[in-house]
Parts: C-alpha cells; structure tokens; sequence
C-alpha cells in the first residue's frame, strides 16, 4: 500500500465559473488513473492552486464591486424614501389638517342652524301656548254671547223681535266659532312644524355628533409622530372598504341636511308670520263685533228708554183723561137724576090735566106749555144719556189704553232690564285684547 494520504477534492466555487472573471486561466485537468473515481491520492497541481485562489480574489473583487453598488443605492433609496416618507408624512398630517379645518367649519354651520332650529322650535312653541291661550279665551265670548242670545229669548212678546242686535248677536256667534275654527287649525300646522324642526334637528345632530367624533379622531390621529409610543401595526385599515362614501358624496350629505334645516327655517319664519297675523285678525275682527254689539245694545236701549218714557207720560195722560171722564160720568149721572124731578112733576101735571072733564078737556096754553116741557125733558134726558153711555164706553176705551200702556210699560221694562242690567252687564266680562291675543 502506498505512504500517501488519500484526501477529498475540495470543491471550487462555481460562482468563479458562472462570473468568468477576464484574464482567468483555463481550469487544469486532473490527472487520470485509477484515483479519480471519487477520490485521489494525487495533490493539486500548482495551475489549480493558482486557479482556485485566483477564483476566490475575483469572486471577493466582484462580492466587494456588488456590495458597494448595494450601498449606494441603498444610500440613494434610504434618501430617497426617508424624504419620500417625511414628504408624504408632511402631506398626510397637512391634508389632516384641511380636513379638520373643512370639519370644524361644517360644524360650526350645522351647529348655527342648530341652534337656529331650536330658537324657531321655541319660537313656535310660545305661538302654540298663545293659540291655546287665545282658544281658550274665545270660550268666554262664546258663552256671552250665546247667554244674551238666551236672555233676549225670554223677552214679553210683543219685544221679541229680531231686531239689529240679535243680528248682531248672531252674527257673532259665526265669528266666534270660525275663529275657533281657524285657530285649532293654525295650532295643527304650529305642532305639525314643530315635529318637522324637531326631526330636522335630531338628524343636524347626528351629523354633528358623526363630525365631532370624526372630528376628534383627525385630530389624534394628527398628532401622531414617528417617535409617538402609542401608534401600532393595522395592516388592515388601509384597504378600501366597499361601504366608505367618498369627499362628493359626504359633502352632499351634510348639504342635503343643511339644505332641509334651512327649508324648515324658513317654513317656522313663514308660519311665525302666518300665526301673528292670525292672532293680530282675530282679536281685531272679535272686538270689531264685540263694540258693534255693544252699540246695538246702546241703541237699542235708548230705543226701549225712550219709547218707555213716551208710555209713561201717555199712561200719566190717560190716567188723568180718566179722571176727568169718571168725573163727567158722575156729572152726566147727576144732571139726568137732576132732570127727573121736573119730567115727573111736568107729567103728574100732565095726568091730572087729563082727568079734566067735558070740554074742559082742551089744549090750552098751560097744556101746550106743558107738553112741550115733557119733550124737551125727554129730549135733554136722551142726550144726557146718549153722552153718558158715551162718556162711559170712552171711559172703557180709556181703561182698556190704562191696561195697555201699563202691560207695554211693564214689557218694556222687563227689556231693558234683560238688554241693560243682564246682556251689557254680562258683556263687561268680554276678554281683553290682550287675552284674546293669547298673552
């Protein structure tokens, strides 16, 4: 067996044969024989010794020529992206900004017509409790009224009449109940606004709310730095989500929303106007009746006054004119009792003047004289009754005027007690303007 150490081939860097550095000597064959089946017991020959550490100084040479390109480009790129990333960083915290600014203008609008929303929404509930207060004030009105309607109904007979205040009356009966009419109306539409700005509000609201916490958020968010100790990997929050509107979209949202609020305020001012107007109508209109009921009344009043007093100095005058008659009744009655006495005598004489005898019996002076007496008795006695059966059925008719004048006195008495001391009285208790405005 020979001396010689069997050794393993070492292996030659195939980076030296991929590379083909220049000026490279061709590998040295090895040398054949019964040692090259794996293993040898030759050594290297000197062209591989000088091939193999040529090989190693030109691959290090190219390692070192590579390692140093890396370098600068990784110098390049390190400058490049540090000031790409400080660049887009500077953007991102700018645009940040903007964007909190472009929030806080919003909110500041959405908070304005906020508080605008809920200055008309008090606005309009002040109007809804002076409606209410002026419904309930016309209650009275209603009731006065409807109570002189009663009142005059249970006037004597020949009083009733339908006369210019029970026109009046009548007439405001109809206004009252249209006012009334008109102001649960009015009231409907005060509530039915009032939902609306209060909806109106709640979704300004929400929006609002929606910008404070986006708000907040933008600006934490801002405040981050690199050397923040809080700030954490989400590689997921930088995928697009499907459900996420864009700036068009999210502007128009809030501009919808303004838009309604501003349409709700401006239909609030147009309805303030509206009820004003209203309540300012309808007190006018129900004093304006009120004061011409009252002059009816007045008038009215005057007329039963007047006519009252005209029957009473009627009635003082047939009360004397009856006085006077019953006294020529008893005069009348005296004077034919008076005329008894001379119609006997003249036709006693007359009787025993007829018992004359013979040719006695004949029309002599004394018996014309006579018999013309008896018929002018009789005349005067059937004039002085035909003046007393006169001067008597006068006396009825007299009594029966007394009668009347009395009863119509007495009528017209119980009307101007039912117009003045129960109707006008009643009517004292006729709301104010102030009530009727609903203050």
């Amino acid at each position: 067996m020979s001396s010689e150490v069997l050794v393993s081939r070492p292996r030659c860097d195939s980076r030296c044969g991929d590379r083909g550095a220049p000026g490279s000597q061709p590998p040295v064959q090895p040398s054949s024989g019964s040692a090259t089946a794996g293993y040898r017991s030759a050594k290297y020959t000197p062209a591989e010794w000088f091939s193999n550490y040529h090989s190693i100084l030109q691959q290090a040479a190219a390692d070192r020529l590579a390692a140093r390109s890396i370098q600068r480009e990784s110098r390049t790129l390190k400058g490049d992206s540090e000031a790409d990333t400080l660049s887009t960083q500077a953007d991102g915290t700018r645009l940040l900004g903007e964007r909190l600014q472009e929030i806080h203008c919003w909110k500041s609008e959405l908070q304005r017509h906020i508080d605008r929303l809920q200055a008309d929404t008090d606005s309009l509930l002040a109007l809804k409790t002076r409606l209410e207060k002026a419904l309930d004030a016309t209650e009275a009105p209603f009731a006065i009224a409807t109570d002189n309607l009663s009142c005059r109904a249970r006037r004597p007979g020949p009083d009733l009449v339908r006369d210019s205040v029970e026109e009046e009356l009548l007439k405001e009966v109809d206004l009252i109940r249209s006012v009334q009419a008109l102001l649960k109306r009015t009231t409907a539409q005060v509530v039915t606004q009032i939902k609306m700005n209060r909806g109106a509000k709640q979704t300004l609201e929400l929006d609002w709310s929606d910008k404070h916490q986006a708000y907040n958020h933008d600006e934490h968010s801002g405040r981050y730095g690199n050397t923040s100790p809080d700030t954490k990997h989400h590689p997921s929050s930088a995928s697009m989500q499907d459900q996420v509107c864009d700036s068009t979209t999210w502007t128009k949202f809030t501009q919808d929303n303004l838009s309604q609020a501003l349409h709700e305020e401006q239909t609030s001012h147009s309805l303030r106007v509206l009820v004003e107007r209203v309540l300012r109508d309808t007190t006018k209109d129900l004093r304006a009746q009120c004061s011409r009921v009252d002059r009816a009344f007045s008038q009215r009043c005057a007329e039963l006054t007047e006519a009252k007093t005209q029957l009473e100095t009627k009635l003082a005058q047939i009360l004397e004119q009856i006085g006077e008659q019953e006294r020529n009744i008893i005069s009348l009655e005296q004077a034919v009792h008076s005329k008894e006495a001379p119609l006997r005598v003249a036709q006693s004489r007359l009787y025993l003047r007829s018992l004359r005898p013979n040719m006695e019996l004949c029309r002599d002076q004394p018996q014309l004289s006579l018999e013309g007496e008896v018929r002018q008795l009789d005349a005067t006695l059937a004039s002085l009754r035909l003046q007393l059966s006169e001067a008597r059925g006068s006396l009825s008719h007299l009594e029966e005027s007394r009668f009347a004048l009395e009863k119509d006195i007495s009528c017209k008495t119980q009307s101007l007690f039912i117009e003045r001391d129960k109707c006008m009285t009643h009517r004292k208790r006729y709301p104010t303007v102030s009530a009727l405005s609903g203050y």
